[in-house]
């Protein structure tokens, strides 16, 4: 036997090099057949037994389109005990798009029990929007509560003021239940949180009282849920209901006293402006006293040299002057000595 295949390949003929090339080909035809089976037969039975449908060619396909074909396969046996109607492709279409299959399928079971709408076109546009569908119907099916205003952005209640002046700081907690019909395109929590601490605001701002408030803080949830304020969102509000509310400062005593202190400052301004402007004119009229007390002299010259004044007119208006300052210096009171 050595030998003969030695002398077949001492000098092979035309023909059995054809032979060895289709032995060889065969083979490795094989060999691939057996990994393929082995590979794929176990999750190729699992899902015959469970009435999933999944074919060979569509496990190699998915293999060969680097398809996560095991998630595919378990989703479908999932969804096909479900009693739901699924095809391999539609699975494998929303994979390629970048969806993620196992939440989608969760998701269309829970909606399925729970006797929600919920067609697998819209899951998927859901998905692939970004948005968790698995929680949103969990959330159409459990309502789930948000604080208003959000702890986790810094701020623990909503203050507004009421017409008295007084600042009240109110909680809120909102009931919301997640409306499929609109999770595409509707705006999310933060929108809630935002139109509701709005609406609170408005509804304190327009209390006459802060006591009014006070004694009936339904009236503030009646007034926010009565604006319809979940229009354009992914949420239906069920419920709002004032955790708390508590008396701040009195902002309108504050806005007052302030008001006080600037109109002060303003008087006292306008007062300096005054005292400055009647202390210029003092010392403008001094000057012209001193002006005037220069020329004096002068004047006296001029007429002695044209006659008009006698040396005895000068020697009596020396002594009415000596006469004036005397009596001053009697009428003005004695400086103690220090």
């Amino acid at each position: 036997m050595y030998s003969l295949i030695r002398g077949i390949l001492a000098a092979p003929s035309p023909g059995t090099m054809v032979v060895l090339v289709l032995g060889v080909i065969a083979a490795i035809a094989g060999l691939m057949f057996l990994f393929l089976v082995v590979k794929f037969f176990k999750l190729w039975l699992q899902a015959r037994l469970s009435r999933a449908d999944v074919k060979f060619s569509e496990l190699i396909g998915m293999f060969l389109r680097h398809v996560d074909y095991r998630s595919i396969v378990l989703s479908k046996i999932t969804a096909i005990q479900a009693g739901l109607s699924i095809t391999t492709r539609d699975l494998e279409s929303h994979y390629l798009a970048g969806g993620r299959v196992p939440n989608v399928v969760r998701a269309l079971i829970a909606a399925n029990r729970a006797n929600i709408e919920l067609s697998l076109q819209t899951a998927t546009a859901i998905d692939l929007a970004g948005r968790d569908i698995l929680d949103a119907v969990q959330t159409s099916v459990n309502p789930k509560v948000i604080d208003c205003p959000n702890p986790e952005k810094g701020r623990d209640t909503i203050d507004a003021v009421a017409q008295d002046g007084i600042q009240l700081k109110a909680k809120a907690r909102v009931t919301v239940r997640a409306n499929i019909e609109r999770l595409i395109g509707g705006a999310t929590e933060e929108t809630i949180i935002a139109r509701v601490g709005e609406g609170i605001v408005t509804t304190i701002g327009s209390a006459i009282s802060y006591k009014s408030v006070l004694e009936n803080p339904d009236t503030i949830s009646k007034s926010v849920l009565a604006k319809g304020l979940d229009a354009g969102t992914a949420f239906e509000i069920l419920s709002i209901d004032i955790a708390d509310v508590d008396v701040g400062t009195n902002v309108g005593a504050q806005l007052q006293a302030a008001q006080a202190e600037a109109d002060m400052r303003r008087a006292k301004a306008e007062a300096e402006k005054r005292r400055a402007m009647a202390v210029a004119r003092e010392q403008e009229m001094r000057a012209l006293v001193v002006e005037n007390d220069a020329k004096v002299p002068l004047a006296i010259a001029e007429a002695f040299q044209k006659g008009n004044l006698g040396i005895m007119d000068y020697y009596r208006m020396k002594n009415i002057t000596a006469d004036t300052t005397m009596r001053e210096s009697i009428a003005k009171p004695n400086k103690k000595k220090e």
